[in-house]
């Protein structure tokens, strides 16, 4: 499937009755798994990313190994694929068109790009550029605005919804096509932010989110599970090592283990 067929796909996922559920991958090969169990589309964890390739997460990871990674999914998965550019390895607008259409070259149909700790105006100015870069490509890209209003605490807790709010406005101007709210869990508070925009509202998995078929009923569209999976897994191999290392059994190594024949069947 081309990438214009899976751009439309992508948007439309996002129109459903019930969230997009996006169980985020970090390489070639959590990508095909997770598109193996059902996932409708893949979108990547920068955090998870990086640590694969051996670099910390926020913005360190070099943009052709970021780019090469995402190759590689592109090689072996079929669905839509979105990618977590973070904070797009520039401020330069030129360089963020450039870098969009790279992204775009190696299979992505989706963008996530944050704010951060910088101001909406860089964000729209990137959004900008993104959008523009899509559509001169011929690719309406679904473009994600990430905002850390809640996940930095940038303005007093009483005052977050008013000021994501007001940065949806801005991101809606430039050219986004939906809200990524990093760390929002209050039920009342994400009612207020999905009425409060036309952006599609994305939240992520976080302690005290609410389930999936409530998040749909206060006008969630999307639901990322962001590094959790990697992180989850980092601690089950760290137990996994550690407990070799200390008495050199090897029952617990293949108790819980995918056949070998069938992972390498995947591919």
């Amino acid at each position: 499937m081309n990438n214009n067929d899976n751009a439309a796909i992508f948007h439309a996922l996002h129109r459903q009755s019930e969230p997009l559920r996006l169980p985020n991958a970090w390489d070639a090969g959590s990508a095909l798994l997770i598109e193996r169990l059902g996932a409708r589309a893949i979108a990547t964890t920068s955090a998870g990313v990086s640590w694969s390739l051996g670099y910390r997460d926020g913005d360190a990871l070099p943009l052709d190994q970021h780019l090469a990674s995402v190759a590689a999914i592109g090689r072996v998965i079929r669905v839509p694929l979105s990618v977590d550019i973070e904070a797009g390895y520039t401020d330069d607008a030129a360089e963020m068109a450039r870098t969009t259409a790279r992204f775009i070259e190696a299979g992505a149909v989706g963008f996530n790009v944050q704010d951060g700790a910088g101001t909406p105006d860089l964000l729209c100015r990137k959004i900008e550029q993104a959008r523009e870069t899509a559509e001169r490509l011929g690719i309406r890209v679904y473009v994600n605005a990430r905002t850390d209003v809640y996940a930095r605490a940038l303005v007093p807790a009483s005052e977050r919804v008013e000021e994501v709010l007001a940065r949806a406005r801005q991101y809606r101007d430039a050219g986004a096509d939906g809200l990524f709210v990093l760390g929002v869990t209050d039920r009342t508070e994400i009612r207020e932010i999905a009425r409060g925009t036309e952006l599609r509202l994305n939240v992520i998995a976080w302690p005290g989110l609410p389930a999936a078929s409530e998040l749909s009923a206060l006008g969630v569209s999307r639901i990322s599970v962001g590094s959790w999976i990697p992180q989850t897994l980092w601690m089950q191999t760290s137990t996994l090592v550690a407990n070799f290392l200390a008495d050199g059994r090897s029952e617990a190594l293949f108790e819980h283990a995918t056949p070998y024949s069938e992972i390498n069947a995947y591919f």
